[in-house]
């Protein structure tokens, strides 16, 4: 009786480590990234949509870069992909600086933008790279573990984003007043505080991230993956499109990656609504993601006996559940359901990842930069939840919404997110049986 394959073999498991390392460090971005809406609303003066233009920045940049950095790296390598990503990271991270300095929303969005043009470029080649590594039957449980780490980053960047920069903001300190009403001295007094609040912490992660670069110029990763032959654009394109779990599967990673995003940016609205500050509020955010991480770890083992098909759809469902006590109870139980909602969105990325790219062999290359682009979910929702938010005024309670203020009926965008993904979830299993 033949052994089963492990799911990291001893001859990878330094790059596995290495390129791994890389989903905690993207996840630090994204989650001192979410609550940075909040801020630069308070902090600017400017509405809920023009806030949410920071997330559509971000993701957007996934969008712009995921093609090209998927030329790039067939064209070179996955270790060279790897060095161009974390160079545009560290440059868009340390344009922080210039930003703060000239106190403009705009330059603060073209960093942010700049930065996702690296993560980008490392997304597009970790993805595919960890599912390389290793016996093809193990692959989506190998990606779910990689990916276990990116809730280790995002609980890091939450911690900074609440430590250094939320319970520190001056603009948000009813002990000085309302910051609205201030003298236009005093306000800018307190706008260049708390932009200078913003801007270290990305400066310093800026420097970190050189150093990450300059650790992988110098190790030597497997060719496991890399492909002699040129990459026929065209072909790939029509077996791409003519595969259904590929394409379907790009369309479920837009609305999951926009749920994703939204429960996590917007728990900090919800929580104000509620009577909390900024920095209480986040810190459900930091619940949320232990749970995340915590449901992740449980998931990858179940996968072992579960087809992760089948179990997507049936957390997908769980997420709807979620969605539909935050909207309709409100209240603490409606903030708790919304924090319990991460359990059931572990999964997703990664096994959608899985289901779409198996079996496509070269394609993957391509077809891994579709599923990156797919992440400008995370732009777009965002951005039609902050028109719902801005509905009745700056508030987040200004009218009612079937019988609810309009922050908790914004929430019925994640649940139709959810509801997609669960039918993805549902075709999947069906075409594996």
């Amino acid at each position: 009786m033949s052994e089963k394959p492990a799911v990291v073999s001893k001859t990878y498991l330094v790059p596995f480590i290495l390129v791994t390392s890389l989903f905690a460090l993207w996840g630090f971005a994204n989650d001192i990234t979410n609550p940075m809406v909040s801020t630069f609303k308070s902090v600017m003066e400017i509405s809920n949509l023009e806030a949410s233009l920071v997330q559509f920045a971000f993701y957007g940049g996934y969008f712009t870069m995921a093609i090209p950095a998927a030329l790039f790296i067939k064209k070179y390598s996955y270790k060279a992909g790897i060095i161009m990503g974390l160079a545009l990271y560290a440059v868009g991270a340390l344009m922080f600086y210039p930003a703060a300095s000239t106190e403009i929303f705009g330059l603060f969005l073209v960093s942010l933008y700049v930065l996702t043009f690296g993560l980008a470029f490392l997304e597009t080649t970790a993805n595919p790279f960890i599912l390389a590594l290793g016996h093809e039957s193990t692959a989506t449980r190998r990606l779910n573990l990689a990916q276990s780490f990116n809730p280790i980053g995002a609980l890091l960047g939450q911690v900074v984003a609440i430590n250094f920069i939320l319970v520190s903001l001056q603009s948000t300190d009813s002990s000085i007043g309302n910051f609205a009403d201030l003298d236009a001295v005093t306000k800018a007094s307190v706008r260049t505080h708390d932009l200078l609040l913003i801007r270290d912490p990305y400066v310093v992660l800026g420097l970190f991230v050189l150093a990450m670069m300059v650790l992988f110029i110098f190790s030597r990763m497997p060719a496991k993956g890399e492909s002699e032959h040129e990459l026929d654009v065209s072909g790939t394109f029509k077996r791409l499109f003519s595969n259904f779990n590929y394409t379907f599967g790009v369309v479920a990673q837009v609305f999951y990656v926009g749920a994703q995003i939204m429960c996590w940016t917007y728990i900090v609205q919800y929580g104000e609504n509620l009577g909390m500050s900024k920095a209480q509020a986040q810190g459900y955010n930091i619940i949320a993601t232990s749970i995340f991480f915590g449901s992740r770890v449980i998931s990858t083992f179940l996968l072992k006996y579960i087809n992760g098909a089948r179990l997507m759809m049936f957390f997908a469902l769980g997420g709807m559940a979620m969605m539909l006590i935050t909207i309709f109870v409100g209240g603490l139980t409606g903030l708790y359901s919304l924090i319990a909602a991460s359990a059931f969105m572990s999964l997703m990325f990664p096994t959608i990842y899985g289901i779409a790219l198996d079996g496509l062999g070269d394609d993957a290359k391509l077809g891994s930069a579709g599923l990156v682009m797919a992440i400008v979910g995370g732009a777009v929702m965002p951005v039609l939840q902050g028109v719902f938010l801005d509905l009745g005024g700056p508030g987040y309670s200004d009218i009612s919404i079937l019988g609810v203020p309009e922050v908790n009926f914004s929430f019925v965008l994640p649940m139709f997110c959810f509801g997609v993904v669960a039918y993805y979830g549902y075709r999947a299993s069906k075409s594996a049986a």
